[in-house]
């Protein structure tokens, strides 16, 4: 596989944090051109390029660092700005640094990394593709910590004074938070049992707005995947329709239905069912019949042994 070094005239690369950028331009041989700082927006990413096609006008590509993270805002402006770009992997950190790394040797450590990988990682498509990550990361988190209340709603009960319990007692999960929702403390009880009642209305409160919070999302996921679906039914997906590159998503074949796979046992499957295109393999032959007489036939007696209760008998006779 050819190197990067051999396809173009320069690498740019960036160390990205939250606020700034360090960028450095590289030659293919790993010679530095220009080093520079910019803000982590517009502004910084428009003089990057700027600086990036005057020191490297000719066929660049752009190695970055976390480009999921804090180098999603350049890397995106770069697509749009049709740049080649890759994404290199940050480098593990020493223990003690010791004051011998900088955010520019950064920068030039990515470049010259890209320069001499014989596999470039491209940045993972935006869209519909993020869209759907933060939809099921927010649903995610929203359904563990609904987990997490539901645990406490449960430590509360059992830890909960004999009245209380005594009302929630033999009650499924959904009855339980159900009655913690409608908890009203008199004013006559202790304030161990008003705060408890407290407590338990207010978890149960929080159990319904993260189901709820995980319901909505859900139905926006599968919105968002049935269009996905049949954007991918077309053969092409709607960033590809725009112009925006070649579809990573492909239909799978359908196989047809065989009804004879229902029985065929599971040990010894036959191979038509998995691959129906495919011709049967090869038949292990097998070895010559056994002989007749083998010690295993009992209609002819064998070869006694002293002792053998089969000898006697051959003897009485």
């Amino acid at each position: 596989m050819a190197l990067l070094a051999d396809q173009i005239d320069g690498v740019i690369g960036v160390d990205t944090h939250r606020d700034t950028l360090a960028a450095a331009a590289v030659t293919p041989v790993g010679a530095v051109l220009v080093s520079a700082d910019a803000p982590a927006n517009a502004d910084g990413y428009q003089r990057l390029l700027e600086l990036a096609r005057q020191h490297v006008p000719g066929r660049r590509c752009w190695a970055l660092e976390g480009t999921g993270s804090y180098g999603a805002g350049l890397a995106g402006f770069l697509d749009a700005a049709g740049e080649c770009v890759v994404e290199v992997c940050r480098p593990k950190r020493p223990v003690h640094r010791g004051g011998r790394k900088t955010d520019a040797l950064d920068a030039v450590r990515a470049a010259r990394e890209a320069l001499v990988s014989d596999h470039l990682i491209h940045p993972r498509r935006r869209g519909e593709r993020e869209a759907l990550r933060v939809l099921l990361a927010t649903r995610g988190a929203a359904v563990l910590a609904r987990t997490a209340a539901i645990n406490q709603l449960k430590a509360l009960i059992v830890s909960a004074p004999e009245a209380l319990r005594a009302q929630l007692r033999g009650r499924t999960g959904k009855q339980q938070i159900a009655a913690c929702l409608t908890q009203v403390a008199c004013s006559t009880e202790d304030v161990e049992h008003r705060m408890t009642v407290r407590a338990l209305r207010c978890t149960a409160q929080r159990i319904q707005t993260l189901t709820a919070e995980a319901k909505e999302l859900e139905k926006e996921i599968h919105l968002l995947v049935q269009a996905m679906a049949r954007a991918v039914g077309t053969g092409r997906s709607r960033a590809d329709q725009r112009g925006a590159g070649p579809c990573r998503l492909v239909a799978p074949r359908a196989v047809p239905f065989r009804r004879g796979v229902r029985r065929v046992r599971w040990r010894r499957s036959d191979p038509r069912f998995l691959w129906p295109h495919h011709p049967l393999p090869a038949q292990p032959s097998r070895g010559p019949p056994a002989e007749q007489g083998t010690p295993h036939d009992r209609s002819r007696p064998g070869p006694s042994r002293p002792g053998d209760p089969g000898l006697h008998r051959e003897a009485d006779r």
